[in-house]
């Protein structure tokens, strides 16, 4: 399998974490590289990278090919889902992860981010993941593939509640995955036990300063742990 070419950033010392960020429909690994300075963690000495999405055709566009995860069949948010995309996605998730591991990062020391499509693609390869890793950063997005999880992730002894710390947030006025679609799948993860730690904001599809400290302090928390 070929891996996705990645924009990174480097610790500024050994890395001793990693953060695998994955960017929403049509944008590229770029897109969210200058939040890294924002973020303030130098000190935790990590590396952040940043994938490219496959281009591809994205049907509610008209099939116009974009840099997307997977294809958006339909508005609607009980119609068909493009399984296929999905896990093709996150199996070059994996393969990253995996790299990560080969460069001398343990699993446990490895959060998987995404906002909206890459976000879905980071909690479904987050909670299937075969190992623990240090956390699951999903912005303004959901879990897909929900029919699934009962028998692919709720037995799956690495990615049980105690084992993976998730992280949760929307923006309240967002048009394009409204904030039910996280709500529902924080509510679906909280019922089996997971605990989600949620926040919104007063903000459409994007990401706010307020998100920004936010998450901050809960990439400090996690690696806090995952040094102890």
């Amino acid at each position: 399998m070929e891996l996705p070419d990645t924009v990174e950033i480097e610790a500024q010392g050994a890395s001793r974490g990693a953060v695998i960020w994955l960017h929403g429909l049509g944008a590229d690994g770029h897109d969210f590289e200058p939040i890294v300075p924002e973020l303030g963690v130098d000190d935790l000495n990590l590396r952040f990278v940043f994938p490219h999405a496959p281009r591809r055709p994205v049907t509610i566009n008209g099939g116009m090919v974009m840099r997307a995860w997977y294809d958006i069949l339909t508005l609607d948010r009980g119609g068909p889902q493009d399984e296929a995309g999905i896990r093709d996605s996150a199996a070059l998730l994996t393969g990253l992860v995996e790299r990560e591991h080969e460069r001398g990062v343990p699993f446990g020391r490895i959060v998987l981010a995404g906002f909206s499509q890459g976000g879905a693609i980071a909690a479904h390869g987050a909670l299937r993941f075969g190992e623990p890793l240090a956390g699951l950063m999903a912005l303004s997005t959901y879990v897909p593939l929900q029919e699934s999880l009962r028998d692919e992730v709720f037995g799956n002894a690495a990615a049980q509640p105690d084992t993976l710390p998730i992280f949760m947030a929307h923006g309240s006025f967002d048009p394009m995955l409204p904030m039910s679609m996280g709500s529902r799948s924080r509510d679906l993860l909280a019922a089996a036990g997971y605990g989600v730690e949620w926040h919104d904001y007063p903000m459409a599809h994007a990401v706010c300063a307020e998100e920004v400290v936010d998450i901050r302090n809960w990439l400090r928390q996690v690696y806090e742990v995952a040094r102890a």
